[in-house]
């Protein structure tokens, strides 16, 4: 799908809300729909269940609720906004 930057982030422990996120950018809100269609088909297909879908209508921020994983796919402006992987990424305490 053309997926870029890709981070998988394990969420086991750290929180409720699922076991695993990823966080994906895609070159446009084009793009980032589009993905969004097929991660939420391939769940269905695969897996048997229906996802959650909130933003793909707009583009710039799409998560997916499968359950366990969720999926954040943004478009690189929004995702260098929110940098939201390093919410939950490992690393220097501040003080």
């Amino acid at each position: 799908m053309k997926a870029e930057d890709v981070v998988q982030i394990d969420l086991r422990g750290k929180t409720t809300i699922g076991d695993y996120m990823v966080v994906v950018t895609g070159r446009s809100s084009r793009q980032v729909s589009s993905m969004a269609e097929k991660v939420v088909e391939s769940v269905k297909q695969d897996l048997g269940r229906a996802a959650r879908v909130e933003g793909k209508d707009a583009g710039d921020w799409v998560l997916i609720d499968t359950g366990d994983v969720l999926v954040h796919l943004f478009r690189p402006e929004v995702r260098d906004f929110y940098q939201l992987e390093k919410l939950w990424l490992p690393g220097p305490m501040a003080s």
